[in-house]
């Protein structure tokens, strides 16, 4: 289902003899922005099990709301396992049943959902997702996207047929190539990094990237605590125009101990 190398998780987690003890903040807000009526953005934080996520629905009849919020009612009950591998496989399964779910509630309607979600197990951050929703990291104020969007125009970039600065203002900057519940199968990518002490991150929707400059989310990100950092970004980017859904989580590393 997913382009995930398990044998690479194995190995990371046989590394990962002296992991800290990391202590994690976050906040999260969202809001319909200044066009749309409804808001079909959802999102799951919880600092408590190391897990956060970003989804923006998509679909007919207002169907996106369904699509977003089934994605991020698969994390809710999710429960910690004690390997990295069992972790994976159970986020993987998760999200497998939200697939099903906008594929087979709505016949003859086709709905779905981005997903973006960082996951914390040990020394490391692993961030899974599909579609342009996506995953930020600040450290030592280097602003660094941790996923790559899953659109026709970065398709476009990967075969040398646009230039990366071309992207945003390419027609084909939003068309989907992953999401949740729309093509038959599920593919999630997933990627992972150490964690290190004073990092901060941020999940969002494409609401938010559509109206903010890096050099705007890398000033906001470097100011305040996280829940003033949330409220900021959210009223910069309907500042701007706020001309779709937009939806951030604040996550920082609050504390870092233990690593011999």
């Amino acid at each position: 289902m997913a382009y995930i190398d398990h044998k690479q998780l194995a190995q990371l987690e046989i590394e990962d003899t002296s992991a800290p003890t990391i202590t994690w903040h976050s906040a999260a807000r969202s809001h319909a922005g200044r066009v749309r009526e409804a808001n079909e953005d959802a999102f799951f934080n919880s600092a408590e099990q190391g897990l956060w996520a970003v989804a923006d629905g998509m679909g007919g009849r207002a169907r996106g709301d369904y699509a977003s919020g089934v994605v991020a009612e698969a994390f809710v009950h999710f429960v910690s396992q004690p390997t990295l591998t069992k972790n994976i496989v159970n986020l993987e399964a998760r999200l497998a049943d939200a697939h099903h779910n906008c594929r087979h509630t709505f016949k003859g309607e086709k709905i779905g959902s981005t997903v973006a979600a960082m996951f914390a197990f040990g020394s490391y951050c692993f961030f899974l997702w599909a579609g342009d929703s996506r995953v930020y990291r600040l450290r030592e104020n280097v602003l660094e996207q941790m996923t790559v969007d899953h659109t026709l125009a970065q398709q476009k970039v990967a075969r040398g047929e646009l230039r990366p600065g071309q992207v945003a203002y390419h027609p084909s900057a939003h068309v989907l190539t992953r999401a949740v519940g729309v093509h038959q199968t599920l593919h999630l990518d997933l990627h992972s990094e150490r964690v290190e002490a004073g990092d901060r991150f941020l999940l969002c929707s494409d609401g938010l990237t559509k109206e903010l400059s890096d050099a705007d989310i890398r000033e906001h990100l470097q100011n305040g605590p996280v829940e003033q950092v949330a409220d900021a970004l959210i009223e910069r980017a309907l500042d701007k125009g706020g001309r779709d859904n937009v939806t951030a989580i604040v996550v920082e590393v609050e504390a870092l101990e233990g690593r011999t």
